[in-house]
């Protein structure tokens, strides 16, 4: 694992700026308009260096140059407009919040914007500042360029909220970037456990003994081969007191899929230990939102497991029955993850959950549907649909929407069992995975199942710098944070 190093962060008033500019080795800025540079360090110089290199000034656009002075001060500026959203700031302040070696302190400020156009141009940069943290690594010579300190220019923002967010996200990145010789199932339970302790969670462990006593057997089945370690953490959070109803999140947590005996070529195996991305995910939202003290009480389960090969894989045309009874017949093995989480969030459920949201790294289907660039959302609330686009659009964390329409459940009707874990055609995966996860929602809690297709984009995504995005954090906190979002 690793801690959580960021800058430490300062909100200044504008007309402090001009007595600190000889500290700073890094300043970025975020206007509309060239105009705006007026109001900007080292107006007349950007003003000049604009015009003579001719620059196009557009939305999105950095234009990066360094001051005169004895730092030789990376002069970063992105240029916004009205029309941007929130995950467009946060591409512009990514692209301003790559520093050179030896920047030690940086200004942040946006001049010439007012009111929540500020707000949010600020909070972009604060919020790629943080995620600058560094991730786990095992190089023997690394550079980690991170100022110390960072001063903002603007309006206050409630940073303890900023920074438990980022913590939450730098989690779920930190421990899916893991290689799985380092975070195997035992090794990953461990973590959780101290992180538990550390926090004041309640920790339960429900290993292979005990999910066979449950009757767990959509999960065993998946575990036969090597299941050292494997099992299904229950963490709970508590408040002093709860003004709302109980929310559940599920991950899946599978640190290596080999595929089993539809064993995946070596394109698609390779990266597999981030497939246990949904359950870093949820327990970097159960960090965050236990940080933030939020009223209401959280019980997170982590389904924890490795999809191997061996003399006791699981095989096509078995048939398991899941701890509510359900009987499955098993068509693919890679399709594991549908597997562990039908008997976790069956668990999940008998709690009486008011909301359940899961996680999961599920299926390539919506990797083809929509890229990388947005995670695919499925809820049992038609009418939440808009509210769930929102929450993307909110926190920079886009999702969309797709169909749980019953016409679809034929595909997956089995002439041995009460239903098939997927189809071989693998037409509309997605669709047909969120609907085989819909059989185990018990008691009709609202259902939000997020398919992770942005769980990794090449390139790093909205404040995210890293190729592993952690997607999902942020997400949730906006939709939990919306007061018109009730469960």
């Amino acid at each position: 694992m690793t801690t959580f190093k960021v800058p430490r962060v300062r909100y200044r008033k504008s007309a402090e700026l001009a007595a600190e500019l000889g500290r700073y080795q890094h300043i970025a800025l975020i206007v509309r308009k060239a105009a705006d540079l007026a109001h900007a360090p080292f107006a007349d110089i950007l003003q000049k260096r604009l015009k003579a290199q001719g620059v196009t000034v557009k939305p999105g656009a950095v234009f990066l140059t360094e001051a005169p002075d004895e730092h030789g001060t990376t002069l970063a500026v992105g240029f916004a407009d009205d029309a941007m959203d929130t995950f467009a700031y946060l591409e512009l302040a990514r692209k301003l919040s790559r520093f050179r070696p030896g920047v030690t302190r940086i200004a942040l400020l946006a001049p010439g914007l007012k009111g929540s156009a500020q707000k949010e141009a600020l909070r972009a940069l604060v919020r790629c500042l943080y995620a600058q943290a560094p991730l786990p690594s095992r190089q023997t010579v690394r550079t980690v360029n991170l100022p110390a300190a960072a001063d903002v220019y603007g309006p206050g923002e409630d940073d303890h909220a900023l920074r438990a967010a980022a913590y939450g996200n730098h989690l779920a990145r930190a421990l899916s970037v893991l290689p799985e010789n380092e975070l195997g199932p035992a090794d990953y339970v461990k973590h959780v456990k101290k992180l538990a302790a550390e926090n004041g969670w309640r920790f339960r462990f429900l290993d292979e003994r005990r999910l066979a006593a449950l009757g767990a057997g959509a999960f065993l089945a998946v575990t036969r081969t090597r299941a050292a370690g494997a099992g299904i953490v229950h963490l709970r959070y508590t408040p002093r007191k709860a003004l709302r109803p109980p929310v559940a999140l599920v991950g899946k947590g599978i640190c290596y899929d080999t595929g089993g005996v539809n064993l995946k070529p070596a394109r698609h195996m390779y990266g597999m230990h981030e497939d246990m991305m949904g359950s870093a995910v949820a327990l970097g939202t159960l960090h965050a939102l236990a940080q933030s003290h939020a009223p209401f009480r959280i019980d997170c389960y982590l389904a924890i497991a490795e999809n191997a090969i061996g003399p006791l894989s699981y095989r096509p045309n078995e048939v398991v029955r899941a701890v509510d009874g359900t009987t499955i017949e098993v068509v693919h093995t890679d399709a594991e993850g549908r597997m562990v989480l039908a008997d976790t969030l069956a668990l999940a459920t008998r709690e009486r959950p008011g909301l359940i949201i899961d996680y999961a790294t599920l299926t390539g289907a919506c990797v083809y549907a929509l890229g990388t660039r947005m995670t695919g959302v499925f809820t049992n609330r038609p009418e939440l649909t808009l509210r769930l686009i929102e929450a993307g659009r909110a926190s920079g964390e886009r999702v969309w929407p797709f169909p749980l329409a019953e016409d679809y459940e034929a595909d997956l009707k089995s002439d041995i069992a009460d239903i098939k874990q997927c189809t071989l055609e693998g037409e509309a995966d997605h669709i047909l995975a969120a609907l085989f996860l819909k059989r185990f929602i018990a008691h009709d809690p609202t259902w939000i199942h997020l398919d992770l297709s942005a769980g990794r984009h090449k390139g790093g995504l909205g404040a995210i710098p890293t190729d592993t995005t952690g997607f999902g954090v942020d997400f949730t906190l906006a939709l939990l944070a919306d007061p018109a979002f009730a469960w």
